[in-house]
Order: C-alpha cells, then sequence, then structure tokens
C-alpha cells in the first residue's frame, strides 16, 4: 500500500493519504488546514472516505472543506467525545472495525490517553500504523488530567507495546519511527512511578 505523507497546517500535523496501487482507492486520514496540498496528496486516486484519528483543531482544519470536495464518508471514533466536538459521520468506529481500501484493508485501533476518541489506523498484513497522537518518537501525547495520562499508560502498556518490534509508527507530528528501536525507552517510561502528572512528556 503506498502511503503519502505531508506536514500541513500553521500547527504543523502531519496528513497521510493511503492510496492500494492495484485499483487507485484511496483514504485521506487528519485533514490539516491545507486544502490544495491535501488535493495534490489525492492526485491520481480514487478518493473513498475521510478518517479522523481524533478531532483536536489541528486534525480537522480542512474537514469541511475536503467533505466538499470529495464527497465521501467521514469515518471517525463512535464515542461521546467525538459527538461533542463533531457532529456528522456518516461511519463510525469502534476497536477493531475494518475498512476496505481496494485490495488492502485498514483496522482501526482504540488508543485513548490524548483524547477519549483517539484512534489508530494498521494496515492489515503490514507493519505500518498511523498513530496520530497516541505516540510521538519522543514521548506519549500530550494529556490534560491525572486520569487521561493513566490512561495513556494503560494504552502504553495493553495496546502499544503489544505490537511487534518491526511495528512503523507515523505520528501526528515529527517523524516516523520504529517501535522496536524505541521500546525499551517506552517499557521503561511504563515502568516509572509518576503520581498525579499530567501534561506533555518525554521517555526519558
Amino acid at each position: 500500500m503506498e502511503l503519502r505523507a505531508r506536514a500541513v497546517g500553521p500547527w504543523p500535523m502531519n496528513t497521510y493519504v493511503l492510496v492500494c496501487p492495484t485499483t487507485g482507492a484511496s483514504v485521506l486520514i487528519d485533514p490539516g488546514a491545507d486544502p490544495d496540498t491535501l488535493g495534490e496528496m489525492l492526485a491520481g486516486t480514487m478518493p473513498i472516505a475521510i478518517l479522523l484519528t481524533h478531532t483536536h483543531p489541528d486534525h480537522v482544519g480542512a474537514l469541511d472543506e475536503m467533505r466538499t470536495r470529495l464527497q465521501v464518508p467521514l469515518l471517525a471514533y463512535a464515542g461521546p467525545h467525538f459527538n461533542d466536538m463533531l457532529i456528522g459521520a456518516e461511519r463510525v468506529l469502534a476497536h477493531g472495525d475494518t475498512i476496505a481500501v481496494g485490495r488492502h484493508t485498514l483496522r482501526a485501533i482504540y488508543t485513548p490517553g490524548h483524547l477519549p476518541d483517539m484512534l489508530c489506523y494498521a494496515i492489515v498484513g503490514d507493519q505500518r500504523v498511523i498513530v496520530g497522537d497516541t505516540i510521538f518518537e519522543g514521548g506519549p501525547g500530550r494529556t490534560w488530567s491525572a486520569a487521561d495520562f493513566k490512561t495513556t499508560l494503560h494504552t502504553l502498556r495493553e495496546v502499544i507495546l503489544s505490537w511487534p518490534d518491526a511495528t512503523v509508527c507515523y505520528p501526528g507530528h515529527g517523524p516516523a519511527f520504529r517501535l522496536g528501536d524505541k521500546r525499551a525507552v517506552i517499557e521503561a517510561f511504563v515502568a516509572r512511578e509518576h503520581g498525579e502528572f499530567f501534561g506533555d512528556a518525554t521517555w526519558e
């Protein structure tokens, strides 16, 4: 599956386009605030859907414009935070749901913490995962309460660390990275005592 990535918007975030090379079917993931660039990313493909990892403003900056331009369904998490922020997904997703993109399949993986509506999208039969703001090369996604941070620790322990070392994570900000290269520092981070901490964190 072809993966196209560009950092877009006033607070640069990574928008992704996944393309089936056989059929040309594509999905747009996290439409940041630069619709013309997103149009260039989709050139030569047949978009079938827009997917969201979560609903923070930088990740949906061009959502309305791209829905108008593409006239394809919006797919996103079904939980209450999504409903508070953004009404109108044509398909709501839960953990384990699949999305067909031509001859390829994506699987939604629920990874709350940074926000309650966070989803990752794994390419089935591949080692690549679009992780949004769940995890970055240098640390986990920012949290806004101690409860959210504890949720992040649970997500890291029970979900992220269950993936193979060969998994390549494509985050909402910054470079992609191989999970195996970060496993030791993530395991050490999860094992530490954090008290009532929340906010920005680094693995070290």
